[in-house]
């Protein structure tokens, strides 16, 4: 397994600095991460500092909350998407969801979705899973894969639980094997990565990807 290639190397710290951005980026050179993920201010910086590199940028769009209007969603997207961004991990209209409107919440997908696809860039719909049930995360999935994105994914890792691998499977079933799950939220260790993995993700959202890489170095060593 090409461990690397799963990693979205991630810093979505409010207190995130450019120089910590310019660490960030060199780590994802150096491992071959994936994509780095960052908050939409440090796409630019990151876009610059990858080029010539295949590592992508990836940036994050109503974020941590995902209570913003959809258009306002749709514009963060196509800005990001400007300033370098190939990847966009979008926040639900988490509320929306738990109240039963499906609509709203499929349409707050799908015009970020429309925006990505319009721009050339993936779209991954964050779920917040530890807010919801287990019906409410099926129902989730099932509208971000009638939305047309790419990825599900479980947490923002700014809420108070991240990704389980009961969570993963669950989505797994409900997307099936042709849509993406992003496993993210408090996977620090490389046995967590491969429970994800083994769960049904195939793309890991993570802080601690240094520390994965050089624990997977020294158990291939």
């Amino acid at each position: 397994m090409d461990i690397a290639s799963l990693i979205d190397h991630t810093l979505l710290k409010p207190e995130a600095t450019p120089e910590q951005i310019a660490q960030l980026c060199s780590e994802a050179r150096e491992y071959g991460f994936a994509s780095v993920c960052v908050n939409p201010v440090y796409v630019k910086l990151a876009w610059d500092l990858l080029k010539g590199s295949p590592v992508k940028v990836c940036s994050v769009v109503g974020f941590p909350l995902g209570a913003t209007l959809p258009e306002v969603k749709a514009f963060e997207a196509q800005q990001a998407i400007r300033d370098g961004a190939s990847e966009i991990d979008m926040v639900i209209h988490v509320g929306a969801l738990k109240a039963g409107q499906d609509d709203l919440v499929e349409q707050d997908i799908a015009t970020v979705v429309e925006a990505c696809h319009a721009g050339g860039a993936i779209c991954k719909v964050i779920l917040e899973t530890c807010y919801l049930t287990d019906d409410e995360k099926i129902r989730g999935c099932t509208l971000a894969k009638r939305a047309g994105a790419e990825f599900v994914k479980t947490s923002t890792g700014f809420g108070p639980g991240g990704a389980t691998e009961q969570d993963v499977a669950l989505m797994r079933r409900t997307v099936g094997p042709d849509m993406g799950v992003k496993a993210a939220g408090g996977i620090r260790t490389l046995e967590a990565l491969q429970r994800m993995v083994a769960a049904g993700a195939n793309r890991i959202g993570a802080s601690a990807s240094v520390k994965i890489m050089q624990e997977a170095q020294s158990v291939q060593g």
